[in-house]
């Protein structure tokens, strides 16, 4: 597997905080990375540490094959990142900011200007872009940052929390053109956010963060199988109570709730099946119309890791 990023016990410590501890991550080349965690618990200082802006306490960080510490500036030439600001210059246009950073990273006239209308194609900006950015909406100036991070062609992009502050339907917006770039470009993104249908939507892998320390990696599915007990819902025709409270009393049974007078929802306990319950049903006289394992979501997987770091 081809590695964009890799660290190693990386830590930093901000006087007696430690904002970071023991830190391993890796992200392949190519995929969406998603960095989760509540608000303070080091997101942005990794994403800081990676780009060669902060230097770390302790332990290593690997960054498109150079040394976070050592080699700052030839990283940050391969990669583009939206960090806590847009970059963008209100009183210039859309196409005119895309010009001033193209001049910045040395493209030539004619890629700058073929490069910033595929960008502004691709962004959904085309019609806007003889608009000072300062008149378009919080969704379309964000299209547009993303634009500029993407200008150069980077091989890595760092998004910090990329639909913060939007509404619904910007952020969605912003989440499916990002999709498709990303994957036309075959760009590695790590993404930082707290937004759980964001990351379940985008990412291949998910690492979760608090307080400075990794609780989880893994893909959206497998952090999904963590979050708790298998739960499995049966609708059954003849559902009694005290059919029900039969089924509650199994020994494989964690749980039982009757959501409906035919339908009971059970969490099981570890490493039990519902094959038993169902074979109880039967012989009871009830008539099996379902038997649908329930999927956890995201969000449980990510609050009980938070609240088991609590």
């Amino acid at each position: 597997m081809d590695v964009a990023i890799r660290t190693r016990a990386l830590t930093r410590s901000f006087g007696p905080v430690r904002a970071l501890d023991h830190v391993d991550l890796e992200v392949a080349a190519g995929s969406i990375f998603g960095f989760l965690g509540p608000n303070g618990a080091g997101k942005t200082t990794t994403i800081r540490i990676l780009l060669g802006l902060l230097e770390p306490t302790g332990g290593s960080a690997e960054v498109l094959g150079f040394d976070a510490a050592r080699d700052a500036a030839r990283i940050r030439e391969a990669a583009g990142a939206l960090l806590e600001h847009a970059g963008i210059y209100e009183r210039l246009s859309a196409e005119q900011n895309l010009e001033f950073f193209g001049r910045i990273y040395g493209l030539p006239a004619r890629e700058r200007k073929a490069r910033a209308h595929e960008l502004l194609d691709s962004f959904g900006l085309a019609a806007a872009r003889r608009r000072r950015a300062g008149t378009l909406s919080r969704g379309m100036r964000q299209k547009l940052a993303i634009a500029r991070a993407m200008l150069h062609r980077p091989r890595l992009l760092f998004l910090d929390e990329p639909t913060a502050g939007l509404d619904p339907a910007a952020g969605a917006s912003l989440r499916d053109d990002l999709l498709a770039l990303a994957r036309q470009e075959r760009v590695t993104v790590f993404l930082t956010t707290h937004n759980l249908d964001e990351a379940e939507r985008l990412c291949d892998r998910v690492a979760v963060i608090h307080r400075g320390v990794v609780r989880a990696t893994g893909s959206p599915a497998e952090l999904r199988e963590r979050a708790g007990r298998p739960r499995v819902r049966i609708r059954a025709a003849g559902l009694d109570d005290a059919l029900a409270r039969l089924v509650a009393d199994h020994p494989d049974v964690a749980a039982a709730t009757r959501v409906e007078p035919t339908v009971l929802e059970l969490e099981l306990r570890d490493g039990a099946r519902p094959a038993p319950i169902v074979a109880l049903l039967v012989q009871r006289g009830a008539e099996i119309d379902e038997v649908r394992r329930l999927t956890p979501s995201l969000e449980a997987a990510y609050l009980g890791l938070v609240e088991a770091a609590r």
